[in-house]
Formats: structure tokens, C-alpha cells, sequence
């Protein structure tokens, strides 16, 4: 023992290995021994990281091939409607969604569905690999349902539980004031904190799938899923394709200036000061510290680990503001902390 840890050594692994029969036989290897030792100085791997293990393996081979069964056409791709079928099946088995309306199904099964492709499709081709779906986290958080004590914070924190596609759905009827199921421009534009500019809101509808000009709930999922996890590649390749108006696969000064004037407007129209937009464009010049210093591609932005603050700067007059007033909101959150500690 080391502390609370079982340790075990390779002669001893062996062993087990022997007594535990010929369908364990796989696991008991020098190549696993291997893997899994760390830092014990007496050649020793802890038998719960072992068990772990075996379980993650035996985990993802079950998994595999309950993918697979939905394969259709047998090539080692899902298209959207076998994910859709698996996920619609898996409903049942997940003790955190028993409190799912059935007509509610059909909704919670596009809202689970579209963060697959949204994240692991993101060349739109309809179909992905099984294998980058057990390679990524989400299979893991929609399998987490399975566990009845999951924390309220753990619930919140999971695209795929009840609460979180409740609350996505809800939103998206609260946007739809006329209740025809489908958003308009100006529907969409009372999204978040609806400080969103129109000049950005028009390139979603120019570049997004709509219908009659107005937004289905599929195209606005990837809306949200883009604005709310904006340091992923996936919603910066989202982004981008927006801000890049004259589709030359770069952002220049002309396409900052077009979407950041829109920024001014806004600040005008609530009684701000209006910032310069030199300033700025230097700011995020600075910020991503692009190959070419008069363009800015997809990859400076992923690269920079700024593409969040970047693309918020410009879409959004909240975001601006926000990042604006950083210091002082710092500062703001270091006095409240200190009162608090005084009391």
C-alpha cells in the first residue's frame, strides 16, 4: 500500500493474470504494465488504475460495436440520422433523462445529435467517423446520465442533460415571439444579452441554411453552440466564415472596420463614447500577432488563444464593453472580495 493506493508488481501482475483465465489474458501484458507505470521507485502500478483501465477498454469495445450496429452502410461513419436513431434508443437507458416528456424526444435528440456534428463534421460532409466519436469527451457526458446522484452543477455543466437542453429549447421558443417555430433577423437579434450588432446578425442569415429567410432550430443550435464555446476551433471556423465578408479565407483592416463601425453605432446610440477604431485594430493586431501583419487567418486566431476575445470584440457591443472595462472590473471584483473579507 501507499497510502490508500494498491500497488502491485509485474511478477505479481503475472500471476493475476495466470489465475484471472484466458479472457483476461489480453490485459496482462508487459506493453500495459508499461503504460501505466509512473514514478514508484520499486517498479510498482497502482491495481486501481489497472482496474480503470481495463474498464475504459472494455467500455469503448462494447461502445464500438454499439455504434457500429447503426452503420448502415457499414464504412465506419455515422450520418445523422443512425446518431439520431442511437441516441433516440439510448433515452431509456439514461436514469437523468427519465423525467423527459416522450414528445419532447424528438427535440432533445437534435439537441444532443447537432453537437456531435457540430464539433467532429466541421466540413459539413453529413457523416463522422465512429472512431473520432469515442476518441472525444462526449460520449462521456452523455453516458454520465446514467449516474441517478449527478450534481446539480454537473448537470448544468452538460450539453446533454435535461436541464441544459431544456434550457436551450426554452430559449429558442422565448426568441420566437410569433410562435411560428422558425426566428426571424430580429427575433434572433434578442439573443443573450441582445447587444449583438445588426451588421453581424445580417451575415449569419447570409451565410447560415435558413428558410424563407428565417432560422430553423438545427441552424440556430449551431448558433449557440459556436457563441458559446468561442475558444474551440469548431465555433472560431464558425465565426470566421461570418467575419470574412469577402471570402478570401482572411480577415484584413477593411473587414475589421466594416464590422467594428457597427460597434461605434451601437455605442453612440446608448450614450457611449465612441472608441477609435485604430486603436482597436492595433489592440487586436497585438492580441493575435498574425504570420502576415496585415492579415489575419483562421489558424493566427485558433493560434493565439485570443480568437474568443477577438471575435467578441467585434460582434458584440456587451463583449466590447466588457473587455473595454476589464481593468476596472478587475478592480471592481478585487474591492468586492475585500469587503467580504472584512465582514
Amino acid at each position: 500500500m501507499i497510502g490508500e493506493e494498491a500497488m502491485i508488481n509485474y511478477e505479481n501482475f503475472l500471476t493475476v493474470g495466470e489465475k484471472a483465465g484466458p479472457k483476461c489474458k489480453q490485459f496482462f501484458t508487459a506493453k500495459v504494465f508499461a503504460k501505466l507505470l509512473h514514478t514508484d521507485s520499486y517498479g510498482r502500478i497502482s491495481i486501481m488504475q489497472f482496474f480503470n483501465y481495463v474498464m475504459r477498454k472494455v467500455w469503448l469495445h462494447q461502445t464500438r460495436i454499439g455504434l457500429s450496429l447503426y452503420d448502415v452502410a457499414g464504412q465506419g461513419y455515422l450520418r445523422e440520422s443512425d446518431l439520431e436513431n442511437y441516441i433516440l434508443e439510448l433515452i431509456p437507458t439514461l436514469p437523468q433523462l427519465d423525467g423527459l416528456e416522450k414528445s419532447f424526444y424528438s427535440f432533445y435528440v437534435c439537441t444532443a445529435v447537432r453537437k456531435f456534428f457540430f464539433f467532429l463534421d466541421p466540413l459539413r460532409t453529413g457523416k463522422i467517423k465512429i472512431q473520432d466519436i469515442l476518441a472525444c469527451s462526449f460520449l462521456d457526458d452523455l453516458l454520465e446520465l446514467r449516474d441517478e446522484e449527478l450534481s446539480k452543477e454537473s448537470q448544468e455543466t452538460n450539453w446533454f442533460s435535461a436541464p441544459s437542453a431544456l434550457r436551450v429549447y426554452g430559449q429558442y421558443l422565448n426568441l420566437d415571439k410569433d410562435h411560428n417555430g422558425m426566428l426571424s433577423k430580429e427575433e434572433l437579434s434578442r439573443y443573450g444579452t441582445a447587444t449583438m450588432t445588426n451588421v453581424f446578425l445580417d451575415r449569419v442569415f447570409q451565410e447560415c441554411l435558413t428558410y424563407d429567410g428565417e432560422m430553423d432550430y438545427k441552424t440556430y443550435l449551431d448558433f449557440v453552440l459556436a457563441l458559446e464555446n468561442r475558444k474551440e476551433p469548431a465555433a472560431l471556423q464558425y465565426i470566421f466564415k461570418l467575419l470574412d465578408i469577402e471570402n478570401k479565407g482572411y480577415l484584413n483592416v477593411f473587414s475589421l472596420n466594416y464590422f467594428f463601425r457597427a460597434i461605434q453605432e451601437l455605442m453612440k446610440i446608448h450614450g457611449q463614447d465612441p472608441v477609435s477604431f485604430q486603436d482597436v485594430k492595433d489592440e487586436i493586431f497585438d492580441m493575435v500577432k498574425p504570420k502576415d501583419p496585415l492579415k489575419i487567418s483562421l489558424q493566427d486566431l485558433i493560434n493565439s488563444n485570443q480568437g474568443d476575445t477577438v471575435t467578441t470584440i467585434l460582434i458584440d457591443l456587451n463583449g466590447f464593453w466588457t473587455y473595454e472595462n476589464r481593468e476596472a472590473l478587475v478592480a471592481n471584483d478585487n474591492e468586492n472580495s475585500a469587503d467580504l473579507d472584512d465582514t
